[in-house]
């Protein structure tokens, strides 16, 4: 009866039994119910990590502040089998298009990977996004108002 119908606890199956005028007690239906396992539908992130992790890179941005106290931004490439910076370039006033080109510096010719994990900013605009599809890049995207 717990096979047909996965939704009903013991308590239901024990009422249903009790109508059939099977007489058993509630813990004795638990104790032989089908245990289900709940399946994800799909891969969590510490699964994609170490599947794919030869395959990702990251970029981001970073905030210096300079002697002048003014603010510089600074765009880095970093590669996560090794954890090694692969490119970074600092500019004053960042764009999507000067992004774009940072990311073809990091990677000329065919040495790009298969993902590239961002964030949801808007300096990844239109540019970035069809320089990383030029590239072969997937982008992956992390959650919203992710806390890493």
């Amino acid at each position: 009866m717990s096979q047909a119908n996965p939704l009903w606890g013991a308590p239901r199956i024990h009422g249903e039994l009790l109508k059939l005028g099977i007489t058993l007690a509630q813990r004795t239906v638990a104790k032989y119910m089908v245990r289900r396992t709940p399946r994800s539908p799909t891969q969590n992130w510490k699964t994609f990590l170490r599947n794919h992790v030869g395959h990702l890179v990251s970029v981001d941005f970073l905030t210096v502040p300079n002697l002048r106290f003014q603010v510089l931004y600074v765009f880095i490439v970093l590669s996560h089998p090794r954890r090694k910076v692969l490119h970074f370039n600092v500019t004053e006033a960042p764009s999507a298009r000067w992004t774009a080109q940072r990311l073809r510096e990091a990677f000329p010719f065919t040495s790009a990977p298969k993902y590239v994990l961002r964030d949801r900013d808007s300096i990844y605009g239109l540019d970035f996004q069809l320089c990383a599809e030029g590239l072969g890049l997937q982008q992956v995207q992390i959650a919203p108002r992710s806390p890493w």
